[in-house]
This record gives structure tokens, sequence and C-alpha cells, in this order.
């Protein structure tokens, strides 16, 4: 009866377009629910809308703390009756505060006291809560029986937002991205029902799950597959002298000839990372240090190059050398890492050396004279070795498979205070260097969701994030969730 009597008094609020009418709505049928929120302006409400991001920073109309996934159906259940849209929040690391709506008035389903991670003995098939941030997961992988799976360095970013839209990191190459070692899951959608989904149950769901996962549901639990750690993994770093835009231009040049040889053993990870103050590769190599230098010798010919260091460690050594520099990497909540940043991203088949020289150019005549804490990060993604492109490209909604050979993070951050209104034709104007002489079919290049780019429109972001398995992604959430109830800015928009 509660219940009835709140959504009779919510749709009268909707009738009359009364917001704060909303809220006390939505309070009062998850309070009917059981479901446990956040109190406005408590200590937990107010760590769980800190937005990673502090340049986009958004207020939920409530926030559902959820610890089963009862709760989360019925916070979804909630949402539809009186009538906001509704989002995920796992890590919160969401580069445009998508797990905040993206915008005021959504209601947050934060969860990340969500957060266990179990192995089976027999299967080695890990469960992981969705809450889960990959530092924990890696710990508890590695604690039952040295097992891993391929995901990203960042041990405080979510497993859920990372994993469903891509999840590159330094173990890619080697065993593909985060969202290839999904076998199931376990959703919410938008009607409130529970599915199971696999290759083999609700297989659509789970295919648009796989690379667009927050359009079309709330996973509370993940089935990945794992594999046995390495026993020795090996960090390495080279220096790069490059000082001009056709040194640049030489330099990566070889570099690609080389990815493209098939010269680039499997086990090898690696990055060019730039800044103001270095330009060095960087990367993992999973083996010895005495196999590493054997593996790289042929690149260091080809580049003029030597080896600036190469440490050996175990698989969690390795992984904790990547972290925010305390070594802490099993994070759980509470959680409270935040930047002020502007990013950008690309995913490009191979380059011509006049794209390369005119990146390059841009890098010298425009970067290096920002004095912001910028940097650039030239991923090691595609070419005849790697686990990412043997994928086919219609396996999964992420659609950056085959061809594709480097993946690009830019990203402009400042130290304190507001990031500058002029800052963002900065990154803007690098992407530019790429798309104005990387001619061709929108094919050969797009972007990569998880450093998503709230500044572009609807229609463009899908497009660059999605391509070819776009169409298919709107006829699903058309059938799946018509009415927009999981939505944010740049969300997958249903066929019509």
């Amino acid at each position: 009866m509660r219940l009835q009597l709140a959504l009779s008094v919510t749709s009268a609020a909707l009738a009359a377009g009364n917001p704060l009418a909303k809220r006390a709505a939505i309070d009062d049928c998850l309070k009917a629910a059981n479901v446990p929120v956040d109190t406005k302006g408590s200590t937990d409400w107010n760590n769980d809308i800190r937005a990673f991001n502090q340049r986009l920073q958004y207020t939920p109309v409530a926030i559902a703390v959820a610890r089963t996934t009862e709760h989360v159906a019925a916070a979804v259940s909630c949402a539809a009756k009186v009538g906001v849209k509704v989002n995920p929040k796992s890590g919160g690391h969401s580069y445009a505060s998508f797990g905040l709506g993206g915008e005021n008035g959504h209601l947050i389903v934060q969860l990340d006291r969500m957060s266990k991670v179990t192995v089976d003995s027999s299967t080695k098939i890990a469960t992981v809560e969705a809450g889960s941030r990959l530092g924990h997961v890696a710990t508890v992988l590695y604690n039952n029986g040295k097992r891993a799976f391929s995901h990203g360095t960042c041990p405080g970013v979510g497993v859920a937002g990372h994993s469903l839209h891509g999840g590159f990191g330094f173990s890619s190459h080697t065993h593909g991205l985060a969202v290839d070692w999904i076998v199931g899951a376990t959703v919410v959608l938008a009607n409130s029902t529970v599915v199971e989904a696999s290759e083999t149950v609700n297989p659509d769901i789970f295919w648009a799950l796989k690379g667009s996962g927050s359009n079309f549901g709330i996973v509370t639990h993940f089935k990945f597959k794992t594999f046995e750690a390495p026993s020795q993994v090996t960090k390495f770093d080279i220096n790069l002298n490059w000082g001009s835009g056709q040194q640049i231009a030489s330099g990566w040049q070889a570099m690609q000839e080389w990815v493209l040889a098939g010269s680039m053993p499997k086990e090898m990870n690696m990055r060019v990372f730039g800044s103001g103050s270095q330009t060095q590769i960087q990367g993992l190599y999973h083996g010895s240090s005495n196999n590493l230098r054997t593996a790289i010798q042929p690149l260091l010919s080809k580049i003029g190059g030597s080896l600036a260091s190469a440490q050996q460690y175990d698989w969690m050594g390795a992984f904790s050398y990547y972290t925010y520099g305390n070594g802490n990497v099993d994070l759980t909540h509470p959680y409270s890492q935040t930047e002020t940043f502007y990013s950008k991203s690309m995913v490009t088949t191979a380059l011509s050396s006049n794209t390369m020289k005119a990146v390059g150019d841009y890098w010298i005549n425009q970067a290096k004279r920002n004095s912001r804490n910028w940097f650039i990060i030239i991923d090691f993604y595609g070419g005849k070795n790697s686990a990412i492109t043997k994928v086919p490209t219609n396996a999964t909604s992420y659609p950056y498979r085959d061809q594709y050979v480097w993946l690009f993070e830019l990203y402009d951050r400042v130290n304190s205070g507001s990031y500058p209104s002029n800052g963002f034709s900065f990154l803007d104007g690098w992407v530019k260097s790429f798309t104005d002489n990387h001619r061709g079919t929108n094919d050969e290049w797009g972007m990569y969701i998880n450093y998503a780019d709230p500044t572009m429109s609807r229609t463009e972001a899908q497009n660059v994030y999605f391509r070819k398995n776009l169409p298919k992604l709107q006829q699903l959430k058309a059938q799946y969730d018509p009415t927009e109830l999981f939505y944010y800015p740049q969300a997958v928009s249903p066929a019509t």
C-alpha cells in the first residue's frame, strides 16, 4: 500500500514537472523496497558523488547502495516507475562521469560494496562481483592458485566498466582485452528482470554487453576465465631521443614496420609514453629479463636505441609497479582518487609517414610548449601476434579488431584549480592532426569509450565508439531498453 501511494504521488509530481517531488518519490520507493541508500549530505553520499574527473561533477536524484542483485533489481524497478534515468557506478573512473549519469538528476546504483571474488578450484573460473576494483581482483586471483586475467594497470578502476567496454592493459597483446575473458554475467535488464548471459544463454544480450555493457543493463556478477600467471615478468624502459617531428616519424615508422612484419613477440606488451619531460618505450615482457633482452634487440637495432632498464618481477610485483606510487593495489571501498583533466583517444590502422610527421610536428611545436601535466600514450595494440586482433570483429560489440595497430590516449590535466577553458583546443588539435591526414574510410580509425570524451555529440560518439557494430546495438537497444532507462549523454540510441 505504501509503495502504491508513493507511486501515485509520483505520477502527479511528474505531471507537474517537480524534480524535488521526484526525489521524494524515488526515496519512498527505494525505502519501501528495502534498498539501502546514501543519506543526502552524509559522508557516504559525499564520497559516492565524488567524480574521478573533478571537471565533471553531477548531482544524482538518489544513490542506491546495492549489496545484492535483488537490491539492483529493485532500484531499477523504482527508477522505471518513478521516471528517472538510472546508471551503475562501479569504480567511478569514467572520464566523462557517466557513472554519475553524465548530467544531474539520475538514480545512481553504487556497486562498490559488492566486491567479493572467488575462484572455482576445478574450472579456474572466477566469479567477480561488479563493484570490485582491478587491484582487488588481481590480488584475490593471485592468492588463489596464482591465477590472472587480462586487464588494465590502474588498481582503482572498476572491473565492470573497464571490462564491459574493452579493457586494454599490459597483458593485452599477449592475452587479449578484459572483455575477451568474460564467459558469463548476471545482469538486471530495464524491465528489472534478472537474467544470466553467456554465449549459449541470452547470447544477443551477452554480445551487446561485451563492448557496450552499460547501455543494456546492470551487471552484478561476472564469470571470468583465468590463466596461470607467469612466474617471471620483466618491466623495461627504452629512452627515445625524439627531438623533432621528423625524428618521431622515422622512429615510429620503424616500430610500425617491426610490428606489421610479425616481429613483435606475443609475450611483449609495450607503449610509447611521452610527456613534457621524457619520451620512452615502457613495457612488460611476460618472461625473464634474459629472454626480454634477446627479444627486444631486433627493435633496438631498427631504432638505434638501448635498454635504459630491465627489472624482473613476479606477476603481482609487475602489476604493482604501475600503480599510483604507494604500492597498494588491493583497493576496495572507500576510495578517493581524483584528477582534473581532459582526455581524448584514437584507435587506428597502420599510419602513413605523413600522418606520423603531422602528429610528431604537433607534439614538438605545440605539446612541448604546453606547461601543463599532459601525456600521450601510443600503445602497441595490434599486429600479427596480438591476441586482440585474433578475435573476429563480430564476436563482441567491441569493434576494434583485425587491422587495427595503434591505441592512443591523450591526456591533459591540472595539478590544482579548474581546467582552463582554452585547454580543450590543445588535445582537439592533436587529434585533428591524425584525422586530417589519416585518410580513408571511417573504419580505419575510431575512439575508445573507456577514454570517453564528453564534448562529442551523441551521434558522433556512437559512431566513433562502435563503428560497424552500431546498427546491431541500436536494434538490441530498441528491443531491450526502448525507453532508454539506462541513459547517459552518449548512450546507444534505440533504432527507430
